[in-house]
């Protein structure tokens, strides 16, 4: 049979044929090896991707990124669906100080015809693209911090990224995370259910380093943080970037509308001995919205930031913040309001920070507004307040049983304690006056809360 058709091949007078016949023979020839391919792809996918794009994807990597080696395991493609999926990825520094870890990855919608013709990369082939990732682990040994992400999810279509049980902190417990330095630190802890990104210019991101987005929605995050008051700060260290340092450090151009959070919870602790309980601030319901976030700023460029929540789970507090990004030196203001509560709820924070127990007494309002100038606050603090009565405790047994204890507690309440701020009939009160110098450890937070306690105590006596 075989030699029947040879001779029949043979007995055809190619010379005689036309072009367009030739054209047809051409044609036929070339569809069935294209055919031939396509359904070896199509049945056998794994085998091509695995045996040879795999390969290809990993040596270009490892030329391109020397010090990083990359693993992919488990290349899947349907063809149907325009999907690629890999089982896991990892991503490995030689020197182990970072690793990347990603569970399942898929990519689909990417439009393959149109990236092979083009020369060059366009985006008008990923314009239909998303990218779906579970599992993800980052590792920064040098830090000893570790970033978690249940799901990433991100639409070319939709302008959006999604990220779902996101997390932040330590790989070790805070007693070892203290232990690697002599001096002061601070410890975060992030816990964030979703992350939604909107807006996202896809286009400007792939023409270079520019990311910007209509608006971020962080819902239900929880912050906790931790600082070691039992040790000294380290003068010689760089001090933690404030925002308009941080911003302008950034040398990829950043812009994002609207950065908004919804029921957030804060934990602000301050440790004053190993192993031993911290003091304790919180602010519980946080809704939060700041405006005008960008990295490469003109000196008109300003951050606003509105923000409300339950403070020590008893008092609604209400705080607004402009912060000038195009200003060379750490300046800002901020101000706010708090209603009426029982002052006894702060003895989680004044018994260990300040050794002072408050035993009676009453908020009925406060106002506040600082202002800050090149690392310098002043300000003041309007606080009505009545009946307020504390005792003050021994450093050494966090107890004011002791004579000299009850002594010291009688002197203060009698000559130093202002008991009661309420106006009189001419409206008169003690103001107290903020004034305070950030030191060069502090972070912004810490700087903030530290400033306006300074108004608290010159109003109170402490």
């Amino acid at each position: 049979m075989k030699r029947i058709k040879i001779r029949y091949l043979q007995t055809i007078n190619w010379r005689n044929l036309s072009p367009g016949k030739i054209a047809l023979f051409s044609s036929l020839a070339l569809g069935i090896i294209l055919l031939f391919f396509a359904l070896i792809i199509l049945f056998f996918p794994q085998t091509y991707l695995n045996g040879f794009l795999k390969n290809r994807i990993t040596d270009a990597f490892t030329k391109a990124y020397p010090e990083y080696s990359l693993n992919i395991a488990g290349v899947n493609f349907n063809v149907l669906k325009n999907r690629i999926e890999c089982d896991s990825i990892s991503l490995i520094k030689n020197d182990s100080s970072f690793s990347c870890k990603i569970g399942t990855f898929s990519l689909y919608g990417i439009g393959w015809i149109k990236l092979l013709r083009e020369k060059n990369f366009s985006p008008k082939s990923i314009a239909e693209a998303a990218l779906n990732a579970k599992g993800i682990v980052l590792n920064f040994k040098q830090s000893q911090n570790q970033i978690l992400c249940g799901r990433l999810h991100l639409s070319v279509p939709d302008s959006e990224i999604v990220a779902d049980s996101v997390e932040f902190h330590p790989l070790i417990t805070d007693e070892q995370f203290f232990a690697e330095s002599k001096f002061r630190s601070t410890r975060y802890r992030f816990v964030i259910p979703k992350i939604i990104v909107s807006g996202l210019e896809y286009s400007r991101l792939l023409d270079g380093n520019n990311y910007r987005a209509r608006s971020i929605n962080v819902q239900n995050i929880f912050v906790d943080i931790l600082v070691n008051m039992d040790k000294q700060f380290d003068t010689k260290s760089p001090s933690p970037l404030m925002p308009n340092q941080g911003l302008s450090s950034i040398k990829d151009t950043i812009r994002v509308d609207s950065l908004q959070i919804s029921n957030g919870r804060l934990n602000y602790n301050e440790r004053y001995a190993v192993g031993a309980k911290a003091a304790l601030v919180t602010f519980d319901k946080m809704q939060l919205l700041a405006e005008g976030i960008v990295s490469h700023t003109g000196q008109l460029d300003t951050i606003s930031i509105q923000a409300q929540g339950n403070f020590m789970n008893t008092s609604k507090m209400k705080l607004h913040m402009s912060i000038p990004l195009g200003s060379p030196q750490f300046s800002f203001s901020y101000g706010g309001s708090l209603n009426k509560m029982e002052v006894s709820s702060l003895n989680k924070f004044l018994e260990i920070a300040e050794h002072h127990r408050i035993q009676s007494g009453t908020l009925h309002e406060a106002t506040f507004n600082v202002n800050v100038n090149s690392n310098h606050a002043t300000g003041y603090v309007r606080a009505v307040y009545s009946n307020l009565s504390f005792d003050i405790l021994n450093k050494n047994t966090g107890r004011g049983n002791g004579i000299f204890d009850r002594i010291s507690s009688f002197i203060g309440k009698t000559f130093i304690i202002r008991g009661n701020n309420i106006p009189d009939e001419s409206g008169k009160m003690k103001i107290g006056t903020v004034e305070y110098t950030r030191k060069s450890d502090e972070p912004f937070i810490q700087f903030v809360w530290f400033a306006l306690r300074t108004g608290v105590a010159n109003v109170v006596g402490f």
